[in-house]
């Protein structure tokens, strides 16, 4: 685990802000070729990545803290500093709080400038994949989003001082942070080759919610959550991320068959 890559001068680099920062890059950069290669102008494509980055950070640290307001009790000023070292030394940031704010920012973006959200999302898709591919690599390096016990020969164990080790000590568990990079890396190779083949607009975003979806709801199994994450819905004890997945999936399904339908009524002949 190595929540502090290393310092210049006085300032800490932590792998979490690290890995953060170059899937933002790469995402740009990826954005930047598939708007080229399609003859679409990149200014909105750019407004949006720094729209994307800004909402990410922000989005990231308020989740954070709302979720861990006791870690900040009495020294409240930290809250402002996203890549501030919060308890067992680990950066203060919440993947998915900094997707929502950069969604919503994007949405507000499209219709303001008038543009298609579906297109646009539909194009921003596969960086999703990239930045779950390098902010999960961060994750594991922090020793956060970590798995449960298991007895697979690929399981690791953290050291002693990291969230992992309180909880499980010197006991294997599932590198469940791995799982997910390597996901996000199929996810991302998977919606490349999609967005050059795609039948209709929507289509990538439909996707990408429903696999989404799929993972996030299978993955929970294999993560550590504390009790206030799961409740009952009858004999059912899920976590909250899966009923989210549930809603998700149902999203992306609706998006896929609304916009499925749309393109075979526009192709439809009519009679003469």
């Amino acid at each position: 685990m190595h929540p502090e890559l290393f310092h210049i001068g006085p300032v800490p680099i932590r792998s979490y802000g690290l890995m953060l920062a170059i899937s933002f890059f790469l995402g740009i950069w990826y954005v930047s070729y598939i708007s080229k290669r399609d003859g679409k102008p990149f200014e909105p494509f750019l407004a949006i990545s720094y729209i994307m980055i800004i909402g990410g950070i922000v989005g990231s640290r308020i989740f954070y803290v709302i979720s861990h307001l006791e870690e900040f009790a009495g020294n409240w000023a930290t809250t402002f500093n996203p890549f501030a070292s919060s308890e067992f030394g680990i950066a203060g940031l919440t993947l998915y709080g900094g997707i929502l704010l950069a969604i919503a920012g994007t949405f507000v973006y499209c219709r303001w400038q008038k543009l298609s959200v579906l297109e646009m999302f539909d194009y921003f898709a596969p960086s999703l994949g990239l930045g779950l591919f390098f902010t999960r690599i961060g994750c594991f390096l922090n020793g956060c989003c970590f798995g449960t016990p298991t007895d697979v020969p690929w399981g690791v164990s953290f050291p002693v001082g990291s969230i992992p080790y309180y909880f499980y000590g010197n006991q294997n568990i599932h590198p469940a942070q791995l799982y997910s990079s390597l996901y996000g890396l199929l996810l991302f190779v998977v919606l490349h080759l999609l967005l050059k083949r795609r039948q209709f607009v929507g289509q990538l975003v439909a996707v990408l919610f429903m696999v989404e979806a799929v993972f996030r709801f299978a993955i929970e199994y294999v993560r550590y959550y504390e009790d206030a994450m799961y409740f009952s819905i009858f004999t059912l004890h899920p976590t909250y991320n899966q009923v989210v997945s549930v809603l998700l999936f149902v999203l992306g399904a609706g998006i896929y068959v609304y916009q499925m339908r749309r393109l075979k009524s526009a192709v439809q002949p009519t009679d003469e």
